[in-house]
C-alpha cells in the first residue's frame, strides 16, 4: 500500500527510524482520545446533574451504551486496520470526537446528551484503541514495551490535561464552555499529524520494524496467529477474563471518582486535582513499566497492577481529606497505568502483529462491554444506597479476582516464523 506523500519525502532524508515519527503521531492522537474519557466526564457530573436534574444512573448510562456500541463495532474495524492501516481510522476518530464534544455544549435534553456522548464514547472505546495500538505494534517489535510506554504516557497526559482544561473553563464560565474547550483541544492536537504523517506498516516504505532493521540485534522470532487460532488457546480467554474483570473497575471508579470525593467533603477543585494526580501517577507507572526487561513475564506485571487497583478501590471508601484521597486514588492510578500499557503489549507479544487488529477487535468487544457495566453498576448502587461504598467493595473484589486470572495467563505455544533483516 502506498504511503502518503510527506512520509515518502521525509524517510530518505531523516537520520533516524521513521517509527519515532509514527510514535509521535500516536502520542498526539492518544492525548486527543481522552475528550470523552470517564475522567473528563466525571468533571461534568455535578454541574450537569444540577442543571438538568438527572440522576447519576442516567449519566452513567451514556458511558455504558457507548461501550456497547463499540463492542459491536470493534470486531468489524479490527480486520480493516490490519488491511488498510490506522491513518484513516484515527483521523476520523479525532474529528468525530472533537466535533461531538463541542456539540455537547449545545444540548438541552438527556436524549441529545446520549446521542452525542454515546457516539464519542463509541469512538473512544473502539476505533481509537485499535488504531493507536495497531499502528504502534506494526512499527515496533523489539522496542514494543518502550514505545507503548510513551503512547500510554501521552494518553495519561490527556487524562491530566483535559479534566483540568474542562474544570478551568467551567470555573471561568459554565459547563458548556467546558465542553467547547475539550472539543477544541482534541481537534487542535490530534488531527493534522495523523493525516499527514501516519504510515500503515514499515514494509510499505521499504523498512522493517525498529531493531529488526538496524543489524545490531539478532533476528527476532515473532508469533503469527490468525484470529481463529488465537481463540482456540487458553491464553486468549484468560487475557479476556482479566480484561472483563478489570475494566468495569477502571471505568466505574474513574467516572464516579469526582462525585465520590465531593461527597466525602472535598471541594470540586480539590477533586479535580486528585483526578489529575491519578492521571500523572498512571502515566508515570506506564512509562516506567515499559522500560522493564522484556524477559520478565508480562502476566506477573499484570497481576501486580490488578492488586494495586483492588487496594486503591478499597482505600477510597475511607477517604477523609485530600491526603487520604491522593493515597488511595494514586494507588488505583498506578494500576490503571499498568493495565493500559500491558494489555496491548500482551496481546501483540502473545499473538503477533499480523492479525493484531482482528484478534484485538474480538477481545476489545468484551473489554468495552465490561467497561460499560462498571459506571452503570456504580451509579445504580449509589442511587440505591446513597453512597459509593457498595460499588467500591464490588470493584475491589473484581480486581482481586483479576490477579488470579493474570497469573494463569501463560504465553501460548509459539506459532512463528523468524523475521530477519
Amino acid at each position: 500500500m502506498q504511503a502518503p506523500p510527506l512520509p515518502r519525502f521525509l524517510i530518505p532524508r531523516l537520520p533516524f527510524f521513521y517509527g519515532w515519527v509514527v510514535l509521535g503521531c500516536i502520542c498526539l492522537a492518544g492525548f486527543a482520545r481522552q475528550g470523552p474519557a470517564v475522567a473528563v466526564l466525571s468533571i461534568f457530573v455535578v454541574p450537569m446533574t444540577e442543571a438538568f436534574g438527572w440522576s447519576r444512573t442516567e449519566m452513567s448510562g451514556a458511558v455504558s451504551l457507548g461501550g456497547v456500541l463499540a463492542a459491536v463495532l470493534s470486531p468489524l474495524i479490527g480486520p480493516f486496520v490490519d488491511r488498510r492501516g490506522a491513518r484513516l481510522v484515527l483521523c476520523l476518530a479525532v474529528a468525530g470526537t472533537g466535533i461531538a464534544c463541542m456539540a455537547l455544549s449545545l444540548i438541552q435534553s438527556l436524549l441529545l446528551f446520549y446521542v452525542l456522548f454515546c457516539f464519542a464514547r463509541m469512538i473512544w472505546a473502539g476505533p481509537f484503541d485499535l488504531g493507536l495500538y495497531g499502528a504502534l505494534n506494526n512499527w515496533f517489535v523489539a522496542r514494543r514495551g518502550i514505545a507503548a510506554s510513551f503512547a500510554t504516557l501521552a494518553q495519561m497526559s490527556g487524562l491530566v490535561g483535559l479534566p483540568l482544561i474542562a474544570q478551568f473553563a467551567i470555573s471561568g464560565a459554565d459547563w458548556r464552555a467546558g465542553w467547547i474547550a475539550v472539543g477544541a483541544t482534541v481537534l487542535l492536537v490530534g488531527f493534522v499529524p495523523c493525516w499527514l504523517l501516519l504510515v500503515r506498516r514499515p514494509e510499505d516504505v521499504g523498512l522493517q520494524p525498529d531493531r529488526l532493521a538496524d543489524g545490531k540485534a539478532p533476528p527476532l522470532v515473532e508469533p503469527r496467529w490468525s484470529r481463529a487460532q488465537a481463540m482456540r488457546t487458553p491464553a486468549f480467554w484468560l487475557l479476556s477474563l482479566y480484561t472483563v474483570l478489570l475494566f468495569p473497575v477502571q471505568a466505574g471508579v474513574s467516572l464516579h471518582n469526582a462525585p465520590h470525593l465531593i461527597e466525602r467533603g472535598l471541594s470540586p477543585v480539590a477533586a479535580a486535582s486528585v483526578i489529575a494526580f491519578v492521571a500523572m501517577l498512571s502515566g508515570a507507572a506506564s512509562f516506567g513499566i515499559g522500560f522493564l526487561p522484556r524477559r520478565w513475564p508480562v502476566r506477573y506485571q499484570m497481576a501486580l497492577c490488578a492488586a494495586c487497583m483492588a487496594l486503591g478501590s478499597y482505600g477510597l471508601i475511607f477517604v477523609s481529606g485530600v491526603e487520604s484521597a491522593m493515597a488511595a486514588a494514586g494507588l488505583f492510578g498506578v494500576g490503571i497505568g499498568g493495565i493500559m500499557l500491558l494489555l496491548p503489549v500482551a496481546w501483540a507479544d502473545y499473538f503477533g502483529r499480523e492479525s493484531y487488529g482482528a484478534i484485538r477487535g474480538v477481545a476489545l468487544s468484551l473489554q468495552v462491554t465490561a467497561q460499560a457495566a462498571g459506571p452503570l453498576a456504580s451509579g445504580m448502587l449509589r442511587d440505591w444506597s446513597g453512597t459509593y461504598t457498595d460499588s467500591l467493595l464490588l470493584f475491589s473484589t473484581l480486581a482481586t479476582l483479576g490477579v488470579i486470572a493474570a497469573l494463569a495467563a501463560q504465553r501460548p505455544r509459539l506459532l512463528s516464523k523468524t523475521t530477519s533483516p
